[in-house]
């Protein structure tokens, strides 16, 4: 499988606005590890997920086929950043505590990565394909979102976003599942910032090469209308999907 490339073109941004996962996400996932020596984050693009479990685990590896996303990534002194596919991490058999994906898994050929996640992780080591969906805010909020999403932009998401949209429920996971807690992403956003995240979203690039930046101008003019203050600030969540096994 070929990587497809859709963030790369807008890192920075990507760096900027797109949503750090919530401390009670790493507290889980370390406590479930065996150990916290080694996480390994595939699909890390800016550190999303990769700042704050280090944190919690000695090292932390964070690997992105895109160049331009690990150069927008933030400097931390337990990260090791690498521009690699998650299908070869480089790094040691049985060596990794903790394996992560945060939106990433649907781009990756599986069998592929689990292959080599059942080669990197120790025994009993935790594997761990983390989704969020569309956002959920106030409803005058949500309704001018979820018509931008579905019925402007649809048509343009790559077929991959399904899998996103489903929780990764239809994904192939052929390992035995263990449970996890009800945990959602949360930020406090003005319009700025709410605009900045929905920009980096793959089919805002796709449709801004078809037919400009016209549905995307169309959506912040419906969206300031519903905002009203652009400075007031907003709580945006995201509920998580999981998909864990202990390898």
């Amino acid at each position: 499988m070929s990587f497809k490339d859709h963030f790369s073109s807008h890192a920075a941004g990507y760096a900027a606005y797109r949503p750090t996962y919530p401390p009670e996400l790493v507290t889980f996932l370390a406590d479930t590890s065996p150990a916290t020596s080694i996480a390994i984050d595939c699909g890390c693009g800016t550190g999303q997920l990769s700042i704050p479990l280090a944190g919690r685990f000695d090292r932390v590896v964070a690997l992105d086929a895109s160049a331009a996303q690990i150069a927008s990534a933030p400097a931390h002194p337990r990260v090791e950043y690498r521009v690699a596919g998650a299908e070869a991490t480089g790094e040691p058999g049985g060596s990794a505590d903790l394996v992560t994906v945060a939106q990433a898994a649907h781009w990756f050929d599986l069998d592929r990565f689990y292959t080599e996640a059942r080669r990197v992780l120790r025994r009993g080591g935790i594997l761990a394909l983390i989704t969020y969906g569309v956002v959920e805010t106030d409803r005058d909020i949500d309704l001018a979102v979820q018509h931008f999403y579905r019925d402007v932009i649809g048509p343009y998401w790559p077929p991959e976003r399904r899998d996103v949209d489903t929780g990764y429920r239809h994904l192939a996971f052929p390992f035995s599942e263990i449970p996890y807690p009800p945990l959602a992403i949360e930020a406090v956003w003005s319009l700025a910032e709410f605009l900045g995240y929905v920009d980096t979203w793959s089919a805002v690039r796709a449709a801004e090469k078809v037919v400009g930046r016209e549905p995307m101008d169309a959506f912040a003019d419906a969206l300031e209308a519903a905002w009203g203050d652009p400075d007031h600030r907003r709580t945006i969540r995201w509920p998580l999907s999981m998909r864990i096994a202990r390898l």
